[in-house]
């Protein structure tokens, strides 16, 4: 199961779009919960929003999770170790005010956590990386992240 979290509180049919085409070819299941995103999915189950019990029952069912470069999804994919994709909301498309998530996701890239797709078109080959992609644990190193996020919104504060 792919399961696709593109956050609560922005449009992001970009993405939404682009899962929703690839859906119909793939074998997999996919899940998408895409919050304000006015497209509505045509090949695939969606919800607008889901309670936090059940997103993180998601996140531990999925193969693979699709997400945009917020923090909450990407924290939760890593200490359940699963393959996840990132796709950074981006100024130059109106889906956030800076590209401070593609800050994070090359920053989480750099440290191989992650695998990042910056424009949705490479989507099917991330999804092909994904499925051979081994997410490095992270129990031993959790204070690191921490410290790795802390001080990157602190140098941009």
């Amino acid at each position: 199961m792919i399961f696709v979290s593109v956050g609560t509180a922005r449009d992001f049919s970009r993405l939404v779009k682009e899962v929703d085409k690839l859906a119909e070819g793939l074998k997999d299941e996919v899940i998408i919960q895409k919050g304000q995103t006015k497209y509505d999915p045509k090949n695939c189950k969606y919800f607008d929003f889901i309670p936090r019990d059940k997103f993180l029952e998601f996140i531990k069912k999925a193969d693979i999770i699709i997400t945009h470069g917020g923090v909450g999804t990407i924290i939760n994919s890593l200490n359940c170790e699963k393959p996840s994709i990132v796709v950074p909301r981006r100024k130059k498309y109106n889906e956030h005010k800076n590209d401070h998530q593609m800050d994070i996701a090359k920053e989480l890239e750099s440290e191989g956590r992650i695998i990042t797709c910056y424009e949705v078109d490479e989507l099917k080959n991330k999804i092909k990386i994904a499925r051979g992609f081994k997410t490095p644990k992270i129990s031993q190193e959790r204070n690191k992240i921490k410290k790795t996020l802390r001080d990157f919104i602190e140098t941009r504060s």
